[in-house]
């Protein structure tokens, strides 16, 4: 529409907008009572305006709408090329195979699959680099788009320990670079930091420290890497963390090399999921895909409601994927590429995130990077920091999860249905470092309750 629509009307600017708020007022302090800050330190003002946030922070430019991403665990492999058909059919576009073993039968299992026209992940839980290059010749032969999700760091993170040792983890990384050419590699799995506790800037510092290790070791590393990241139900404030993530990334990453590309691959966090009042599941992952996709991810892998108790399922999974299908299809979340595009608060929040992460990724750096600072124990330590904060909110009511800390169903009775144990895991054995542990806010509540029943 080339009419400007309210013209006719008298502009009014922030300061006078602000001047009628302390007027009304009447005498208190207008940051006192109106200005919050957020556990990440991000001032959040009542009211923000245009001559504040001139233009776009930042726009990704995509031209294209996100892919509904199902996730398929691979243990039989005639199983899995059964689920895989059936769920493209049902409506997902991309497909994410977890593999555990390196010796299945990988041709087996991509043969029957429409390569040429389906986006496929894999997460491999080991490191080798004949496996990597089957995929790459499939890649070539069949002109598909694989994205292998390689990450040592993240296995030293989360495990404790290396694939092998930093030296040949990093050597095999760099043969991939060198023999497979026709495959994206290279991925930064920053859902461990999410679902740890960390908050939102140390999220995005740590993903561009972890991805900077790569940078600095890879020589001339190109093409695209997979950002693997987890949202939580802060709505506004996920979709400015998404946004900057990209941004600081990007920056970073030009210093590098200006052609490196990135892809951001989401899932809804575990950390404040359920197992009491499972259904409320739904509702969280729903407004955490929203955010998502208004965050600008490229691909969106959402969680099933019962994901903590049941093994994989094709009831949950059908739920799960038509949440994104309604999203897609029927609320038009796919029209736009852009949404969040010149909203006041959310440039702001971006710019804030960005800004606040930045000085965080500078100081990681400057102390020796990520890896020194996994193996010297200071970034586990300010993850459970931030986890405890979190924590202490949740279990004194502020920080609330219906169903569990507010409103509970005092009837619900779940251990006649767990197929999965729903809780940290102990395994005690010598690592190289202390791992990140993973944690949900309700996993004390629930223990108690499952005791009681």
């Amino acid at each position: 529409m080339a009419e400007q629509l309210f013209n006719d009307f008298e502009q009014v600017s922030s300061k006078q907008w602000k001047q009628q708020i302390q007027y009304d007022l009447k005498g208190a302090d207008y940051n006192e009572t109106l200005v919050w800050e957020s556990p990440e330190g991000i001032k959040i003002k009542p009211f923000y305006h245009a001559d504040e946030t001139p233009t776009p922070l930042y726009s990704s430019n995509k031209n294209e709408s996100f892919k509904i991403c199902q996730n398929i665990f691979v243990f039989d492999v005639e199983k899995s090329v059964k689920r895989s058909l059936e769920t493209l059919q049902r409506g997902a576009e991309s497909l994410r195979f977890t593999i555990q073993d390196k010796t299945i039968n990988i041709n087996s299992l991509l043969d029957s699959l429409p390569l040429e026209t389906t986006v496929v992940y894999f997460n491999l839980e080991f490191l080798d680099l004949k496996f990597v290059q089957q995929l790459n010749e499939i890649a070539q032969k069949r002109n598909a788009t694989f994205y292998i999700q390689l990450d040592p760091i993240h296995q030293l993170a989360k495990d404790g320990n290396w694939f092998t040792d930093l030296n040949t983890d990093f050597e095999l990384l760099n043969e991939i670079k060198s023999t497979c050419t026709s495959v994206s590699f290279l991925s930064i799995d920053g859902t461990l930091y999410q679902n740890a506790g960390a908050t939102m800037v140390q999220q995005i510092a740590y993903i561009a420290s972890h991805a900077t290790e790569y940078f600095n070791r890879i020589p001339e590393l190109s093409g695209t890497v997979v950002l693997e990241v987890a949202v939580g139900s802060h709505y506004f404030f996920e979709i400015a963390k998404i946004r900057a993530l990209r941004l600081v990334l990007e920056s970073i990453a030009g210093e590098f090399n200006p052609d490196l590309k990135f892809h951001i691959l989401t899932t809804p966090s575990k950390r404040n999921k359920t197992l009491y009042d499972y259904n409320v599941n739904m509702l969280r992952t729903t407004t955490e895909c929203m955010s998502a996709i208004l965050g600008e991810s490229d691909a969106v892998s959402n969680l099933p409601y019962d994901v903590l108790y049941h093994k994989e399922n094709e009831f949950g999974d059908r739920i799960s994927r038509n949440q994104l299908l309604v999203l897609k299809h029927e609320s038009y979340f796919d029209k736009v590429n852009n949404p969040a595009d010149g909203a006041y608060y959310i440039e702001n929040l971006t710019q804030q995130m960005a800004e606040k992460a930045l000085l965080l990724f500078k100081e990681i750096e400057a102390a020796g990077g990520f890896i020194t600072q996994l193996i010297e124990g200071t970034i586990q330590k300010k993850i459970q920091e931030s986890a405890a904060k979190e924590q202490d909110l949740f279990d004194s009511g502020k920080e609330v999860l219906l169903g569990t800390n507010k409103y509970p169903n005092k009837d619900d009775r779940m251990s006649h249905d767990l197929e999965l144990f729903p809780f940290v895991k102990s395994k005690p054995r010598k690592t190289l470092i202390t791992p990140i542990i993973e944690k949900r806010l309700a996993e004390k509540i629930e223990k108690e309750r499952l005791d009681n029943e």
